[in-house]
């Protein structure tokens, strides 16, 4: 496992006698150990002497990857976050020009109907979740969502024109978080934070929704450090 380690950390093809040196195992130990990890397909041998990953640790990383359930990792970190404050955390991910919301903890406190239960839906540009997604489009994408959709108001607080969307979107890029200021629905605010997978995708956003009259700014550390949890659960490596 250690040489493992140190093939991975170098980019380039190591040396039998640096393998040795960095793991501290004796050069013939090192050596037969690589010798049999060749022959499974772990390691590959560059040119003589000099060794580096093989393509069987790409085919099981592929199998790990293919069985993770990002509700299932996601959702201690979500219990945790619920626990230190005590309002609805939600776990949202994209299809089309939606957020889908597949996991969900329940204050059970709030006297507002919160629309974020398992399973429902809300449009892109009204949601928190939703604006991280549109952060990543880009501008041409965003100009044919906005095309697409039109943009429609469901509060006196929703973003309906193109300009104010993308000044809210230009504050997201900047601060690293999105917020819906009660635009989804009247006198429920929330903050939400990127989830990415080991290729740096966004793949989901967290998201902690709350009445307007108990919501806290100083949520957002907290909030960012769960889902940056959740990312390196998923293989993501903070650059």
């Amino acid at each position: 496992m250690t040489l493992l380690e140190v093939l991975a950390h170098h980019h380039d093809a190591v040396s039998l006698k640096l393998l040795s040196k960095e793991t501290g195992l004796h050069p013939s130990t090192a050596h037969r150990i690589l010798a049999a990890m060749t022959l499974s397909g772990f390691v590959e041998r560059a040119e003589p002497g000099a060794y580096r990953l093989g393509i069987r640790l790409l085919e099981l990383g592929n199998i790990v990857k293919s069985r993770i359930n990002i509700r299932q990792i996601a959702l201690p970190c979500m219990q945790a976050l619920h626990g230190q404050i005590g309002e609805s955390v939600n776990l949202g991910i994209r299809h089309d020009d939606e957020i889908i919301y597949v996991e969900r903890t329940s204050s059970g406190r709030s006297s507002v109907r919160v629309v974020h239960l398992v399973g429902a839906r809300a449009p892109l540009h009204a949601t928190a979740v939703g604006k991280l997604f549109l952060v990543e489009d880009g501008l041409q994408k965003l100009r044919e969502y906005a095309k697409r959709t039109g943009l429609p108001g469901f509060t006196a607080t929703s973003l309906t024109t193109l300009p104010a969307l993308e000044k809210e979107l230009d504050r997201v890029r900047r601060h690293g978080v999105a917020y819906d200021n009660e635009e989804i629905e009247q006198g429920l605010r929330c903050i939400a934070a990127p989830v990415r997978d080991d290729t740096g995708e966004l793949v989901a956003g967290l998201s902690v929704s709350a009445p307007a009259e108990r919501y806290d700014p100083d949520w957002v550390p907290r909030i960012k450090r769960a889902a940056d949890d959740i990312s390196q659960a998923l293989g993501y490596a903070k650059k």
